[in-house]
C-alpha cells in the first residue's frame, strides 16, 4: 500500500518536472526569438538609414547645383558663354501665354503606321480604352507618340479647369482610395488596381504625387493616370509632387526614360509634360476634414493663399518664375482673357516678385538657401563690365546691412528693382515658398519649424505646427507622402499626420512594403499593404534583411570610395607619423566628418572594415579592399577620374542641360564648357589639358561628339570587397543551408 503511494508520487513528480522543463524551454525559445527579431529590426533600421541618407544627399546636391546655375544666370550678361550654355533650362520658368505652348501639342501631322500593333486611342477616351492601356503596358507595349501627344493635350485642357485644391466628398461613394509615391514602378500600380479595382464611379482615387523618376515605367504610369482622369474627371484626382519638376527629372531618370522610349518626339513630350506638371493641383481636401498634400507644411502655410496662387507659373518649384525677356513691366504676364484694372495688375505684379532677402541669422529657415550658395566669383571668369555690375549690386545691399552670401543670392532680385524702390524689397516671396513647402517638407518630432537641410529644400515642421494648422483650418488629419516608410505608412504628431508611400521594394527587393488606404465617411484610414515582387514572398525574414543590407552596404562602399581623396586627407590628419595606420575610432570620426551622412559609423565599421591589426586599420589596404575603379579610358589625370566618379550624377545632369536638343550627343566644345561649369561649382581647377585628354579617350569612334550614356558607362565602380564576394557568399549559403551542412561549407571557404 505504501509502495503504491510512493510510485504515484514519483509519477506526478516526474510529470511536473517534465512540464517545468518544457515551460523553461518555451521561455528560452521565446526569449531567443524576441532577441532574433530585435537584431533583425536593428539591421533593418541601419540599412534604412544608409539608403535614406544617400538619397537625401543626392537631392541636396541637385538643389545646390540648380541654385548655382541660377546664380550664373543672375550674375552674367546675356552675351556671356556661361549664361548662354544654361539659359534654356531657365526659360521654362519664364511666363509665356498658352498659345505659345499649343504648337507643341500638334499631333495631326504624325502618322501611325499600319504595322503598329499597340493600343489605338479615339477621343473622347472611354473606360475600355483606359483599361486597354493598362493591359498593353502590362504586356510591355508602347503607346505611339501621336496618341501620347493627343492624350497630353486633352489632359492639359482638363487640368486648366481644376482648382489648386480639389475638394471631394465621401458621401457620393463608400470609400476613397488614396495612393502615395509610385516613382515609375508600374508593378505597384497594377497590383493596386488588381487588389482594389480600377478607377470608376464607385472606386474614386487620389494619387498624391511623385508618379515619375527612379523607376523604369514613369511615362506609362502618367499615361494611365491621365487616361482615367479624362474618363472620370470627378473621381480621379492627381496632386503634384516634388518630382513633377523638370529640374529634378534631369537627375533621377524621367528625362532619360522619355528620350529613350520616344526618340523622335521625346523632346516635345517632355516640353508638354513640363507644362502639365505645372497645372497639377497642389492639394486635395476630403469632407473638409482631411488634407492630402505631397510634402507637408510650414509655419507660414495658409490654404487661403494656396487656393488663389497661379500654380501654372511654377514650372519648377525650385525657383520663382522669371520674367520673359523684354520689358520689366512684363515680369509676369496677365491672362489676356481677364479684364484686370490697373490696381489689380499692380497687386498681381507685386505678389509674383521673388526674393530670398532676409535679415535673419543663418540658423533660420529663411536663410538656408542663401547659405547653400557660396561665393563662386573667384572661380568664374567675368568680363570687366560684368564684374563691375555685380559689385555695384553687392555694394547697394551692403549699405542695407545684409551679409555677403545673402547679397549674392539676392542679386537676381535687386537687378530688376528700380534704384531706391522699397516697395519691392518689402514684398516677400510668400507664395512661392508656400508651394515649395507643400512639395518638399517633412515632419519632425520636435516642436517648431526649421530649414530642411537634409534635402536642401522645404522645412521640417513639428507637432505644434500641425496642431496650429489643423485648428486654423478646422481639419483633423493630414495625409502626405514624400518619404519611404518600411511598412508603407507611418503615423506621427499624435496620429494627426500620416505618411503614405506606395512604391514597394523602393531601395531594394524586400526593403519596404507599399501601402494605400481606403477612407470612408468615418474618415478612419483602412490600410492595405503589399510587395509587388514575387521574390519577396520566397524569402525568409533573415534572407530579406540580408539581401537589403548587402545592397545598402554596397551603395555605402561606393560613397566611401567616391570620397577617397578627402578620406585620405582626413586619415592623414590622425596619422601624424605617416605609419599608414589609424585607430578604428579615428576611422569612424574621419568618415563621419567627410561624408556628412547621419549614420552610426562605429556600429557599421564591423561591416565596412574587415581586416584590422590590434584595432588599427591600414587605410591604404582598406581602399584596395573596399573597391577598385576600372575606367575604360587610359592616360587621364587621376584627379579628373576621381572627380568624375564622385560627381557623376551632377555631371550627367549638367550634360543633359547642355544637350539643348536632347539628342544624347554633345560637341567637344560643349563638353569643355560642361567641365568648366562643374569645376566652378566644385570650386576646383581642372586644366584644359586634362579635359582634352579625357575628350580624346572617350571619343572612341572619332565622330567628333560625345554620347552621354556611353560617357557615363565608361566609368564604373567594380566592387572587389571581400565582404561582397566572400563573406556574403557564405552568408547566403548559411541562410539557405541546414545547420548540419554549415561546417562543411565553412571548411570549403577556408
Amino acid at each position: 500500500m505504501g509502495c503504491g503511494v510512493t510510485k504515484s508520487s514519483e509519477f506526478y513528480s516526474k510529470k511536473g518536472d517534465k512540464a517545468a522543463t518544457t515551460m523553461r524551454a518555451a521561455i528560452l525559445i521565446q526569449r531567443w526569438y524576441r532577441q532574433y527579431v530585435s537584431r533583425m529590426e536593428m539591421r533593418r533600421r541601419h540599412t534604412w538609414n544608409i539608403f535614406q541618407s544617400i538619397e537625401y544627399a543626392g537631392e541636396q546636391d541637385q538643389v545646390k547645383l540648380y541654385n548655382f546655375l541660377g546664380y550664373l544666370m543672375d550674375n552674367f550678361t546675356p552675351s556671356s558663354s556661361e549664361r548662354n550654355l544654361i539659359s534654356h533650362i531657365f526659360r521654362e520658368n519664364e511666363v509665356c501665354r498658352d498659345p505659345e505652348w499649343e504648337r507643341y501639342f500638334c499631333y495631326k501631322n504624325i502618322d501611325v503606321p499600319a504595322v503598329y500593333s499597340g493600343p489605338r486611342l479615339i477621343f473622347p477616351i472611354t473606360i475600355d480604352q483606359a483599361a486597354g492601356l493598362v493591359e498593353a503596358f502590362k504586356n510591355k507595349q508602347q503607346l505611339h507618340s501621336r496618341y501620347v501627344l493627343q492624350l497630353l493635350l486633352e489632359t492639359w485642357k482638363l487640368l486648366r479647369m481644376l482648382p489648386n485644391i480639389n475638394r471631394i466628398s465621401t458621401c457620393h461613394s463608400k470609400e476613397i482610395t488614396i495612393c502615395g509615391d509610385l516613382h515609375g514602378q508600374l508593378e505597384d500600380l497594377l497590383l493596386i488596381f488588381y487588389k482594389n479595382g480600377m478607377p470608376s464611379l464607385d472606386t474614386p482615387y487620389v494619387f498624391n504625387g511623385d508618379f515619375v523618376d527612379r523607376g523604369k515605367d514613369s511615362i506609362e504610369i502618367l499615361l494611365i493616370l491621365f487616361a482615367f482622369m479624362l474618363v472620370y474627371p470627378g473621381d480621379v484626382h492627381l496632386n503634384r509632387g516634388n518630382h513633377e519638376d523638370h529640374i529634378i527629372n534631369l537627375r533621377y531618370g524621367f528625362t532619360r526614360e522619355v528620350l529613350g522610349k520616344y526618340k523622335l518626339h521625346g523632346k516635345r513630350i517632355l516640353k508638354l509634360l513640363q507644362k502639365i506638371f505645372s497645372w497639377l493641383p497642389l492639394a486635395t481636401v476630403i469632407d473638409q476634414k482631411v488634407l492630402i498634400v505631397h510634402g507637408g507644411l510650414s509655419d507660414m502655410t495658409d490654404l487661403a493663399v494656396i487656393s488663389r496662387v497661379d500654380r501654372h507659373r511654377y514650372v519648377s518649384a525650385l525657383r520663382p518664375p522669371k520674367k520673359k525677356s523684354g520689358s520689366k513691366s512684363m515680369l509676369f504676364s496677365i491672362d489676356s482673357d481677364v479684364d484686370y484694372d490697373s490696381a489689380t495688375k499692380d497687386t498681381i505684379y507685386n505678389k509674383r516678385r521673388a526674393s530670398l532677402v532676409h535679415a535673419n541669422p543663418f540658423n533660420s529657415r529663411e536663410s538656408f538657401q542663401s547659405r547653400s550658395l557660396q561665393d563662386f566669383s573667384s572661380v568664374i571668369n567675368r568680363t570687366k563690365s560684368e564684374e563691375l555690375e555685380v559689385r555695384r549690386r553687392q555694394m547697394a545691399f551692403a549699405h542695407a546691412g545684409y551679409s555677403q552670401s545673402q547679397q549674392l543670392f539676392s542679386t537676381s532680385v535687386t537687378s530688376e528693382f528700380e534704384p531706391g524702390s522699397t516697395d519691392s524689397l518689402d514684398t516677400t516671396n510668400d507664395e512661392w515658398k508656400q508651394i515649395l513647402d507643400l512639395l518638399w517638407s517633412d515632419p519632425m518630432d520636435q516642436d517648431g519649424c526649421i530649414a530642411n537641410e537634409v534635402r536642401g529644400c522645404g522645412c521640417y515642421w513639428g507637432p505644434d505646427m500641425t496642431e496650429k494648422f489643423l485648428n486654423k483650418h478646422n481639419l483633423q488629419l493630414i495625409i502626405r507622402s514624400h518619404e519611404c516608410k518600411q511598412e508603407g505608412y507611418e503615423f506621427c504628431h499624435n496620429r494627426k499626420v500620416l505618411t503614405l508611400f506606395s512604391a514597394s521594394n523602393y531601395y531594394e527587393v524586400g526593403s519596404n512594403r507599399g501601402a494605400y488606404i481606403r477612407l470612408g465617411p468615418d474618415l478612419v484610414p483602412y490600410f492595405i499593404q503589399y510587395q509587388a515582387s514575387d521574390m519577396t514572398r520566397e524569402l525568409t525574414l533573415r534572407q530579406s534583411v540580408g539581401r537589403t543590407e548587402r545592397s545598402a552596404l554596397k551603395a555605402l562602399r561606393e560613397q566611401l570610395f567616391a570620397h577617397k581623396t578627402d578620406l585620405l586627407s582626413a586619415f592623414q590628419e590622425f596619422d601624424k607619423e605617416n605609419t599608414g595606420m589609424i585607430s578604428l575610432n579615428n576611422w569612424a570620426t574621419a568618415v563621419g566628418n567627410v561624408l556628412h551622412l547621419d549614420l552610426p559609423w562605429r556600429t557599421l565599421r564591423s561591416q565596412l572594415v574587415t581586416t584590422t591589426l590590434h584595432d588599427m586599420l591600414d587605410y591604404q589596404d582598406w581602399f584596395q579592399e573596399l573597391a577598385i575603379k576600372e575606367p575604360s579610358v587610359q592616360h587621364v589625370d587621376q584627379t579628373v577620374l576621381d572627380t568624375l566618379y564622385r560627381h557623376r550624377s551632377t555631371l550627367e545632369t549638367i550634360f543633359r542641360i547642355v544637350d539643348t536638343d536632347n539628342s544624347g550627343l554633345i560637341s567637344f566644345e560643349d563638353f569643355r564648357q560642361t567641365w568648366k561649369l562643374l569645376s566652378a561649382f566644385l570650386k576646383m581647377e581642372i586644366t584644359d589639358e586634362a579635359i582634352s585628354d579625357l575628350v580624346v579617350s572617350i571619343d572612341t569612334n572619332k565622330d567628333g561628339s560625345i554620347d552621354i550614356d556611353e560617357f557615363m558607362e565608361a566609368f564604373r565602380l567594380v566592387d572587389r570587397s571581400r565582404l561582397e564576394q566572400g563573406h556574403c557568399l557564405f552568408i547566403r549559403k548559411t541562410e539557405d543551408t541546414p545547420s548540419s551542412e554549415l561546417e562543411t561549407s565553412q571548411s570549403l571557404l577556408q
